[in-house]
Formats: C-alpha cells, structure tokens, sequence
C-alpha cells in the first residue's frame, strides 16, 4: 500500500496500519447513552473491525463524514461542550496486524505544516491538533510550554508530529523528500517479473491467491538527493491512498495582470518584503484580496508592522458564510478584530483604524505594470488603487497533476475541478475509497475533511476497509 502525503492523515493511517488497534476501554462511560450502549455490546471486538456504520448512526457535529463524527467521540468524548472527558478507547499493538505501507512525502512528517509560518496560532483548539494515544496537550507539557488562549503554533504542531512518528516508531514506513509525478492503473501482466516477484513478495500473506489482482497501481517519482539531484522510482502497489492535502496551488482570481512580479498568492510574499524591507510604513499599501483566514493573518501581520492596507472582499460583512461570523469572540480574539475593521472601516466612511481600508462587495478587474489596480464594487463603479504590493488569498487548489486528468473524474461533479470545499472526491463515506476507482482511496481536505481532528476518521474507516481486503480481521 502506497500513501501519497504525509501530513496528520497519512501519519494516523500509518499508526493504525502498523498494528495499532482500538478498543473500547470497558469502564469508561460515554457522555452519548446510545453509542455508550452499542459500545458495550461486543467490547472485546476492536473498532476497526465492527460495523462503522452502526457506530456512527446518530452522532451530529461539526462535520458531515459520520465516521469523522463517530472517531472524535470516541477520542474527544464531550469537547464541543468544552469538557475534557477523557478518551473511552484503549489502543493495543497487535503487530501480526501490521500491512506492509509506505508513506512518501516532500517534507518532513507532517506534510504542509513544515511550510506555515513558525508563529501563525491555529485556529483549532490546540488538543484538537493531537493525533491518537499522544494528547498534544501532554507533549507540550513535556516542552514546559503551555497553550496560549487553548491554540497552539504552527511550528509546534510540526515539531509534534515528527515526534508522533519517531515515539510510535513509524518512521520505516516514511519516506520523505519524494515527489510523485504519476499515478495510473497497469495491468498486472504487463510489469516486470521483478517487479511482480516483488509485489507478490510484499502482498502474499495478504491477499488471498485466487483474489490476486488483474490491475494494479504503478506509483512514479523522484527523490530529491543531498546533492540537488533526482532519484527516480517506480512503485507497483494493490491500494494507494491519496492525502495531499490542499496546500499546493493557490487560487488565482483570472484577471488581468495576475501574472506580474508584485503579484502574489501567499503571505510568506509580505513576510518576505518586510523582512528585506522593500515595504514599511511609508510605502505605497499592500492590497489584500479574500475574506478567510489566511487574509486576516496577512492583515494582522501588516498592522502590527504599520503597514496600510487596501482590503477587498467580494461577500458582505454580514454574509453568515464568511468565517468570522462562525468564530466564538472569546476564543478569537485576534479575528474578531479584523471583522470588527471590516466592519467599521470602509472607504465610505472612516473609522478608527489607521492604515486600512475595507471594500465588501468588491472585485479586482485588474493588475497595470504601473502598480495600479482596478476595483470594481457591486454596482459597477470602477475605481483605481496605486500600491506597493498584492496578496491574492482566496484559498487553494489540490495538485493533482500526477493522476489521470487531474483527477477531475474522481470529484463528486466530474466536469469540474477537485476543491475541497465545493467539489471533494466522491468517496464511500464507510470506507473511503473512490467511488470511481476500486483500489485508491482518499483522505482529509481532498475528501472534504479540512480540519485535523477530523481527518483521522477518515484514516479509521480506509484502515477498517484494507484490513478486510487483507483478511487480517479475527473471526
């Protein structure tokens, strides 16, 4: 089994393939009666093998994946109601257990989080963070550091989960530095006998002879060498799970001039520009586009460093779909301030915030060599900005180059792109395996799931899934 990813999703997968398996602690008591009572009907059966489905019938929260619900109840019992009931599972290492995997990723164990910035806080909760049976709030104790307003940094959370892999002895399966370029179906007849030798090799005492599979997966790459070169490799495996993540390719707006020089679609561009002081404070100011967090971060950053901001945003401030009006005040503090200068801090009319102006119901039309932008608000009124710099933070895209057709027919509308938010793979909520391709399998934000506590459900109903297929279910 090859995994594409080796972020929060593919380090709890590989956890729970390595023999890692999970029980009902038999004198816990869950806060939910009717899961409680199911949970003791067969205690001496681990999670992994009983029915997913019946478990999580019932269960509401904040994600629509009834397996995602149904794993976080069993790890977070009561935390939406802000309670710290402990865990009501019990995790047993049966190696006998263990498939065979392997996890290749770019960066070091924890995929995308190596590339935010150190001192950005997470918007979850930071014990939200934790992967299983090692709280992240007891790792963190370990450091003598506590967490600040219950949200932990970025850097934290990579460190944490590169620890995850060493305590849990993961890191045979790791193979970081890798880039995949393709993933495609071949038929088994058609790889070498080699290659064939050695995939029988790996998936013998897996697979049933007479279930042998006619296809298989070729996975092609390179590893990236100490000396700047590349090492390629061919991959031949029965299941591929795919956990890319979100983080590769920014969205573009498709306007005019997008493509210049002081044109950018990520933060680390402004953090940049001031570290080599190329903006400050009597520059010209950065236009920032997008109403999600990632553009508040950039705000908050430019204020702190008293450089002005020009804000454009196509929602309403009142819109219930933007973030901000979804966020507790108490718990975001920082947030609710960037809401509370969109609100107060329009070109209409002044506020109290220096430095920044907000356009709701606005869009760019263009980008001019002169550093001139073009915004247009809702009733087409047209108005030019000089500034030193723009920020294009309207969220991102999957790279999915490396399947067939980017991967745009495995998405639930298969005419349009993958996005995690409007348009996820189509997976079988019990398993998640593509529901257009037997054998690959998707999870996190590429199945719809963007939040870390989240994900891991995901990884309990493929790893539920790949122990039936492998037959390494007990009777």
């Amino acid at each position: 089994i090859v995994f594409s990813g080796n972020g929060p999703s593919g380090i709890c997968l590989s956890y729970l393939l390595s023999g890692y398996t999970p029980y009902f602690k038999r004198e816990s008591l869950h806060p939910h009666p009717i899961l409680q009572r199911k949970l003791e009907e067969a205690p001496e059966v681990s999670i992994l093998d009983q029915d997913l489905d019946y478990l999580s019938e019932g269960l509401e929260g904040r994600s629509h994946s009834p397996v995602a619900l149904l794993f976080d109840a069993l790890q977070r019992p009561d935390t939406d109601f802000g309670g710290t009931a402990e865990s009501v599972l019990t995790w047993w290492h049966e190696p006998n257990r263990a498939i065979p995997h392997l996890v290749l990723g770019r960066n070091a164990p924890g995929g995308a989080w190596h590339s935010i910035e150190g001192s950005m806080v997470t918007l979850s909760r930071g014990e939200w963070m934790g992967l299983p049976d090692l709280p992240f709030k007891e790792w963190l104790k370990q450091k003598r550091r506590g967490l600040r307003n219950n949200r932990a940094t970025a850097e934290d959370i990579a460190q944490y989960y590169q620890h995850y892999v060493m305590k849990k002895g993961l890191q045979k399966n790791f193979r970081c530095g890798t880039v995949v370029t393709s993933v495609r179906k071949v038929s088994a007849e058609s790889i070498s006998e080699h290659a064939q030798k050695d995939l029988q090799e790996k998936s013998g005492s897996l697979w049933n002879s007479n279930e042998q599979s006619t296809e298989v997966f070729q996975v092609d790459g390179f590893l990236k060498t100490v000396e700047c070169g590349k090492e390629p490799f061919s991959i031949y495996a029965e299941n591929v799970v795919l956990a890319t993540g979100t983080y590769d390719s920014p969205t573009w707006l498709g306007v005019k001039g997008e493509n210049l020089s002081y044109v950018h679609h990520q933060l680390s561009a402004l953090e940049e520009a001031v570290k080599n002081s190329s903006i400050g404070i009597m520059s010209d100011p950065v236009l920032i586009v997008g109403a999600g967090l990632t553009a508040a971060d950039a705000i908050l950053f430019a204020h702190h460093c008293n450089i002005p901001v020009v804000h454009v945003f196509r929602r309403r401030v009142s819109d219930p779909g933007l973030i901000f009006n979804q966020l507790p005040k108490m718990m975001y503090p920082e947030y609710h301030k960037v809401h509370q200068m969109m609100k107060e801090q329009t070109a209409a009319c002044a506020g109290p915030y220096e430095c920044y102006i907000s356009l709701p119901e606005h869009h760019v039309l263009s980008f001019g060599k002169d550093k001139k932008c073009i915004i247009q608000d809702k009733n087409g009124c047209q108005k030019a900005y000089k500034i030193s710099m723009a920020l294009v933070l309207t969220g991102s895209n999957p790279n999915l180059s490396f399947l067939p057709n980017n991967g745009i027919d495995l998405a639930m509308d298969s005419d349009q792109p993958v996005n995690p938010k409007r348009n996820p793979i189509d997976v079988d909520p019990f398993t998640y395996e593509c529901t257009q391709e037997k054998g690959l399998y998707a999870l996190g934000p590429l199945a719809g799931d963007n939040f870390v506590r989240f994900v891991q459900g995901g990884a309990l109903a493929v790893a539920s899934s790949l122990l039936k297929k492998a037959n390494k279910n007990p009777p």
